[in-house]
């Protein structure tokens, strides 16, 4: 190849020379997969809004509640929860294209059932049988503290969170951020689980204090078993219940901003929990939905599911998920958890990467990257000046280099 057809990443690392093919073919799938996504949905924005679409939305023209789930492998899905005494087989959804059900809960018969804080689950018919689910899209989800069981809620307080962080400019903390890492449950100094409100209250002063531009939190979204520390995700588009209210999420976010603080989360695309009851494993009844089957969707060290970043449904969660939480909150950013392990099969485990090979040749995992590629492009238009940044121990070349020039599109 010519010196000038070369990828810019390795026009100025010569000692990428011999991987210039690889390189590019990166660049290619990566432009390829854009290229398909905008020509069947718009855009790349519009591809990655599916939240406003599935899960549950209501409709302000026709006056009611959607509730739509991607669940090809499903025989049948069913709403229930308080509204209607948790009866699993009144109110059925309608099988529509590409396997999403829906059903419309008009307000004429259900606003005074289908109401703010009502618990929900769907019950989902599928080749295993029938079991009780919480949505995919969920936006809240509860514990009860006598069972331990996790429910849906509908969240849909009569005012909405009222922003003032209109003049806030993150732009310095992107480029040079200076990072306090945080988990809300644990930094408060009392005994017991710390609350989102505590923490803009008490902490976030003496982070202003102390001298730092970016608070980091982990632990957001939501997850069953407190001690994984968040990393665990059963509820991706869910801020855990157990620090507060979404609204007091974005009181917290709010605060930090008024106070020149950006705010990034941690974002675990890189695995999620494999229970049934809360999370995503075997949804529609079939193991190959989200993730990848047999033992290249399971995570032996994290005992865990992995997702199958090849899959247009599944790049659409993920990807909608990036969008969510920069709209929806106002988070400036992500540490993305866990790359090393979606980057290649091994999973960096035992693992010395010692020659590039191991980056270019032996066991990488291209539909990741090319998912961390196009969730880094998500990320940048839907918020620029937006940062990101890689938990990557293998030193993957490019890993902060945009797609454009052979990387993978993080700014650290």
């Amino acid at each position: 190849m010519t010196e000038n057809l070369k990828p810019q990443l390795v026009i100025d690392d010569p000692w990428l020379d011999p991987y210039v093919d690889d390189i590019q073919n990166r660049i290619d799938r990566y432009q390829e997969t854009v290229a398909a996504l905008e020509k069947d949905n718009g855009s790349l924005l519009t591809f990655a809004s599916a939240y406003t679409y599935l899960g549950l939305n209501y409709d302000k023209q026709q006056l009611g509640w959607w509730y739509r789930e991607w669940a090809p492998g499903a025989q049948g899905l069913f709403l229930m929860g308080d509204f209607n005494g948790w009866d699993r087989t009144s109110h059925p959804l309608t099988r529509g294209e590409k396997g999403v059900w829906e059903i419309f809960l008009p307000d004429a018969e259900y606003q005074n059932t289908f109401t703010h804080e009502g618990l929900l689950k769907v019950h989902v018919v599928g080749a295993r049988g029938g079991q009780d689910r919480i949505p995919a899209y969920i936006r809240r989800v509860v514990q009860n503290e006598e069972t331990k069981d996790f429910a849906g809620q509908l969240w849909a307080p009569a005012q909405e969170f009222t922003w003032s962080d209109g003049g806030f400019d993150g732009t310095a903390a992107a480029k040079m951020p200076i990072i306090y890492e945080a988990h809300i449950g644990l930094a408060t100094e009392r005994e017991g689980v710390g609350t989102y409100t505590e923490f803009a209250d008490e902490v976030l002063p003496r982070i202003k204090k102390l001298g730092y531009n970016t608070i980091q939190l982990m632990a957001i979204q939501e997850h069953p078993y407190y001690g994984s520390f968040g990393y665990h995700v059963a509820n991706f588009f869910a801020p855990s219940s157990r620090f507060g209210t979404p609204e007091e999420l974005k009181y917290l976010i709010n605060k930090a901003h008024n106070e020149g603080l950006a705010v990034i989360m941690d974002l675990v695309h890189s695995h999620a929990v494999k229970n049934e009851a809360e999370g995503l494993s075997f949804f529609d009844g079939t193991e190959g939905q989200y993730f990848h089957e047999g033992g290249r969707g399971y995570h032996n060290s994290w005992d865990s599911k992995l997702f199958n970043y090849g899959k247009r449904e599944v790049q659409q969660f993920l990807l909608s998920n990036v969008r969510y939480w920069l709209e929806e909150f106002h988070f400036d950013g992500y540490r993305f958890d866990g790359i090393t392990s979606m980057l290649y099969f091994h999973h960096g485990d035992y693992t010395e990467f010692d020659h590039y090979d191991k980056y270019f040749k032996d066991g990488v995992e291209w539909d990741a990257v090319t998912y961390l590629q196009l969730a880094n492009t998500v990320a940048h238009q839907t918020k620029p000046g937006v940062m990101t940044i890689a938990e990557d121990f293998s030193g993957m070349p490019g890993i902060a280099r945009t797609p454009e020039d052979g990387g993978v599109g993080f700014n650290f």
